[in-house]
């Protein structure tokens, strides 16, 4: 929801800081005021084009911001974490606009510079401005479809027709691009062939050249290990060899460990030395038993081996990544032959269009459903708020088979009994438009995510017990939305749970608007003004009282 709105040297205010609540919110004021004001602030932070006469006269720029609660908003924070601008555990999202002289203009978001598409894209989830104005949501055909497909309960369809459409154009595409590229691919896979035939002849096997790296180096060496193992056997085991010796001293200490009983540790230490040097000629005894000195199978793996490297070099790989690159190969040329198989891609399109054509079927039937209750409802409503006669009709256009079903969605309106329907965004009056949205908006509340709703003079060509309607309407939206409504009429700004009022005054030749919230006996004033004019008398003061009194009951 909007928390609040400051606004700087901008169009006739020099200086404004608003504070906002939750719940329906009036404002009034005499004609001319600069109600509008506000609405034309929030205009520009929303992503509207600047314009250097919206600067104060005699300032250098014009400087606007709000402040928005957005825990309730989740789509609206996703798409801000992923562009940067707002934190994990953060909730409220600064927006500030500065417009120069000479018509340029900076965004910010918490304090990040944004585009003004960036703008809109946040603003047409945060704030919905019903009447004259371009952020009258109800006018866009994607909002009307999803205000529909929420109405219906269709958000689980909608998704798998989305899913449903993406693999059916998925396969199109590959079956194009497999007919225009024909000949390339047949260029390519008698490429792969080649290298897989080639790759696969030499059958370069996992773990194979560390295998022979180290056998071809143990039989090239086979007679100096042979040899050396011998040496070192017969230096360890041999008639003086070091055993030998080792269990002479050992058997001398042990001689005299009674006399000197010091002896006892050294004569530990030589048995130890002992059975190791045992378990070392163990050891050399087993490494000749497994040398072989075959001169053919050291010219085999010789061989085999440059084999491997001349392969790896040709294709500027390791000899150790040759089996790899076979698999890769492989795979490739798999995908390839499967990419290359018209018919069965045919097949696959066939397929995939059958099954969107299934689910979208079904959505068709649950949104045609749903606009019969919707319209009615919305008719009923309206019938309310001064437009007898009219009635609200929700068109299901066929047309060709997209990511959004296999209809164009169309809210259409007649105003007048007798008259046709004709696009809702085509309706002239501003005020008729306004009360069609608050209809709407009465059926389908609970439907929109969209937490603050504007309604820009919507008793417009209305008054009387009409106006105490529209009043009441608004009051019940305020339950579960933020709702801020410019008005005329008092029936209307008794029924807010807020009220404030514009004022124009002048100072050093310069005309200025203000906004102050209104307490209880302010607003019986503003109301007694609303309904007999500049002069009050007690009997308007009265009147106001039992207004407000009642609105509010």
């Amino acid at each position: 929801m909007l928390l609040a709105l400051s606004l700087r040297d901008f169009v006739i205010v020099d200086k404004l800081n608003l504070n906002f609540q939750a719940g329906f919110t009036v404002l009034t004021g005499e004609t001319g005021a600069g109600k509008s004001i506000t609405l034309d602030a929030l205009g520009l932070l929303l992503g509207d084009k600047a314009d250097y006469n919206q600067i104060r006269q005699g300032a250098k720029e014009a400087q606007l911001s709000a402040l928005f609660d957005i825990s309730d908003i989740p789509h609206a924070k996703s798409i801000l974490i992923e562009q940067g601008i707002l934190g994990e555990e953060e909730y409220e999202l600064s927006i500030r606009r500065i417009i120069d002289v000479k018509g340029k203009s900076r965004s910010f978001m918490n304090n990040q510079a944004v585009t003004l598409s960036q703008l809109r894209q946040i603003g047409e989830l945060l704030v919905d401005i019903h009447g004259q104005n371009a952020h009258h949501s109800l006018n866009s055909e994607s909002v009307q479809r999803n205000l529909l497909d929420a109405f219906a309960g269709a958000d689980i369809v909608v998704s798998a027709v989305q899913q449903a459409y993406q693999r059916w154009q998925q396969a199109k595409r590959d079956l194009d691009r497999a007919q225009q590229q024909a000949e390339t691919i047949a260029i390519e896979r008698e490429r792969l062939q080649w290298r897989f035939d080639e790759l696969n002849g030499l059958n370069p096997q996992e773990n194979e050249w560390e295998y022979l790296s180290q056998s071809h180096d143990t039989l090239m060496h086979a007679a100096d290990i042979l040899h050396t193992a011998e040496t070192v056997e017969f230096e360890l085991n041999g008639d003086n060899g070091l055993v030998s010796r080792l269990y002479h001293c050992r058997q001398q200490l042990t001689a005299l460990m009674q006399a000197a009983p010091s002896f006892a540790d050294s004569v530990v230490l030589l048995e130890s030395v002992e059975a190791e040097l045992s378990e070392v000629s163990a050891y050399l005894r087993e490494a000749s038993a497994s040398i072989e000195t075959d001169e053919n199978l050291l010219a085999q793996q010789g061989q085999r081996m440059q084999d491997l490297i001349s392969m790896a070099r040709k294709y500027r790989l390791e000899p150790e990544q040759l089996p790899a690159e076979l698999l890769k190969t492989q795979t490739a040329l798999n995908e390839l032959d499967a990419a290359t198989d018209l018919e069965a891609l045919q097949r696959q399109v066939q397929q995939r269009e059958v099954e969107y054509k299934q689910i979208a079927q079904q959505l068709s039937v649950k949104r045609a459903q749903a606009a019969t209750k919707l319209a009615k409802q919305t008719t009923d409503h309206m019938q309310d708020l001064a437009m007898k006669g009219a009635r609200f009709h929700i068109e299901l256009i066929a047309c060709s088979p997209s990511s959004h079903g296999l209809e164009q969605i169309q809210y259409q309106v007649a105003v007048n009994q007798g008259s046709s329907l004709r696009a809702m965004n085509k309706v002239a009056s501003g005020g008729e438009l306004a009360r069609i949205s608050l209809a709407l908006q009465m059926v389908t509340s609970k439907y929109n995510a969209i937490p603050t709703l504007i309604f820009d003079e919507v008793d417009t060509g209305i008054g009387g017990a009409v106006a105490d309607v529209v009043g009441h309407a608004l009051r019940d939206l305020g339950k579960n939305r933020q709702v801020l409504a410019i008005t005329h009429l008092p029936q209307v700004a008794a029924c807010g749970e807020h009220h404030w009022q514009v004022r124009k005054h002048s100072r050093k030749e310069q005309t200025l608007s203000e906004i102050c919230v209104l307490q209880t006996d302010e607003r019986i004033d503003e109301i007694a003004r609303m309904l007999g004019g500049e002069t009050i008398t007690d009997t308007t003061r009265t009147h106001a009282s039992e207004m407000l009194v009642l609105a509010q009951q």
